[in-house]
């Protein structure tokens, strides 16, 4: 371990003792903390930085859980106090909703447009004859088709001649 997470390590373990807490209430600090995100360090848990808000706010979750709050009262106080933001997992309701949502919508409407394609490729593929005797018909009138193969010397059909 590095010495910085040694030293939060160890300052969060005897804040805990002093106000009392338990082992199973230590770890559940270390729980709910590593879910609150820092709202300096761009997606670094409460527990890992070492800036003195994050330090704040791991006193207050110790607090809060010395007090018996369960942990959704506990994140619900940080977002009311930071916004969904600080919390690392945020709600799926609401306007979140459409975020966890919108990448399932995207894929499931890029499905349908890649299988419609698929499909009518495959319908045209399936209607046009193998064999016949002018698959191209309109090219028979095109007079810069007619044009290339006078100066190529090639017949209608594609043979030489």
């Amino acid at each position: 371990m590095n010495r910085t997470l040694r030293f939060l390590v160890l300052t969060a373990l005897l804040s805990g003792a002093a106000l009392g807490l338990t082992p199973e209430q230590q770890a559940r600090v270390q729980h709910v903390g590593s879910n609150l995100r820092c709202p300096i360090c761009t997606g670094v848990p409460i527990t890992e930085s070492p800036n003195d808000i994050s330090r704040e706010m791991l006193r207050g979750v110790r607090e809060q859980v010395a007090a018996g709050k369960s942990d959704r009262e506990i994140y619900a106080y940080f977002a009311a106090r930071y916004g969904n933001f600080v919390l690392l997992d945020p709600p799926k309701e609401g306007s979140n909703l459409l975020l966890w949502g919108a990448p399932l919508l995207a894929l499931g409407a890029g499905g349908a447009v890649l299988w419609s394609v698929l499909r009518r490729r495959g319908g045209r593929a399936e209607a046009a004859p193998a064999t016949g005797p002018d698959p191209f018909p309109h090219e028979a009138h095109d007079p810069y088709l007619e044009q290339v193969r006078r100066e190529t010397g090639r017949r209608p059909d594609g043979g030489q001649p």
